[in-house]
């Protein structure tokens, strides 16, 4: 059990980015640790999240989680250790999985934390692979885009915290071909080498749409999107007839200063009879417990792989947000604040 501290740092957002984020835009500031209040726990995170929907809550515009506030500290998904408890069911040691990251300390309701087992998982997994990235993998394929055995599946970003449990998830499942894209010759490779997909392509080494298609000759069955732009409209086009599309994620624009144009070729959808549908994590909790069983069972079996890119210190997280940004993250990108 740790001691508590008179003071903890937490980052707060002090400028609206106007495109690409700068170091600027953030400050790291010191303040009192509070003292948690009838229903709460104290919590002194060991590892927090970064991710790439934290961009848009940047911007002052309404979306499906409120944008964070100026000079207030910024939040997310964090693990770590109950430091004081005045809450039933939660004791000093206790770890917990919860939504004030980017700090060192948090105080909160003890409905807003879940108990997680340290011995069942390293702790930085239920930031990732048994968290909200491998959740929305899951939920994303088999409930939005109704995922079949025998579906050819196209997955971009196809490195990161996502998209890596998405291609493996339907090669576990049964797909007759999993493709992916990533930024680098190097992810790449880990996509074939180490997670088990049939091809992979470098996005930035040509055209998507012909990369796509040398990779899936005979078309595809489901789109899962973390990117947008060129990517989608290149899926789209190899789309079989009946083919489904999440929506996930759009990141090729999320720092665009000026409206971005949708897919050239969206009529397409008319006569293939596709489906393309956006998703939000919180909306398939009811998943939650099968996603545990099932996703937990392939971890333990090592069947389901998943990597993480670890930065330490809080005072290094903004880096690390801008480095996911840029693509530098292979699987989950993790802050380190003192996990063992």
């Amino acid at each position: 059990m740790s001691a508590t501290p008179a003071t903890g740092r937490a980052w707060h957002l002090v400028a609206r980015p106007q495109g690409w984020p700068k170091p600027e835009d953030f400050a790291l500031r010191e303040a009192p640790v509070p003292t948690p209040r009838e229903g709460q726990i104290l919590v002194r995170n060991l590892c927090m999240s970064v991710d790439p929907y934290m961009r848009g809550r940047m911007n002052e515009t309404k979306s499906y989680v409120p944008p964070f506030q100026l000079d207030r500290p910024m939040d997310g998904g964090a693990v770590g250790e109950v430091i004081a408890s005045e809450a039933a069911g939660f004791a000093p040691g206790d770890h917990v999985l919860h939504d004030l990251g980017w700090r060192e300390y948090a105080a909160l309701d003890a409905a807003r934390a879940v108990k997680v087992d340290a011995g069942a998982a390293p702790l930085s997994a239920y930031l990732g692979a048994l968290g909200m990235p491998g959740m929305t993998a899951y939920a994303g394929l088999f409930e939005v885009a109704s995922f079949k055995e025998g579906d050819a599946v196209f997955v971009s970003g196809a490195a990161g915290a996502v998209g890596s449990q998405v291609g493996q998830m339907a090669r576990l499942k049964g797909a007759s071909r999993v493709i992916g894209s990533a930024g680098s010759d190097d992810k790449v490779r880990r996509l074939v080498e180490e997670y088990g997909f049939n091809a992979a392509f470098n996005y930035k080494a040509g055209p998507v749409a012909e990369q796509l298609a040398e990779a899936a000759p005979e078309g595809i069955d489901v789109y899962f999107d973390n990117v947008g732009g060129e990517h989608l409209e290149a899926a789209i086009g190899a789309l079989n007839v009946h083919g489904r599309v999440t929506l996930c994620g759009a990141i090729a624009q999320y720092n665009a200063t000026e409206p971005t144009p949708g897919p050239r070729n969206l009529a397409l959808a008319i006569g293939k009879r596709l489906r393309l549908q956006g998703m939000i994590v919180t909306d398939h909790g009811h998943l939650r417990q099968r996603f545990v069983e099932e996703v937990g069972g392939w971890i333990r079996s090592g069947e389901l792989k998943y990597d993480e890119t670890v930065v330490d210190g809080i005072e290094n997280a903004t880096d690390a947000f801008l480095g996911l940004l840029r693509g530098e993250n292979t699987g989950k990108m993790i802050v380190n604040l003192g996990a063992k």
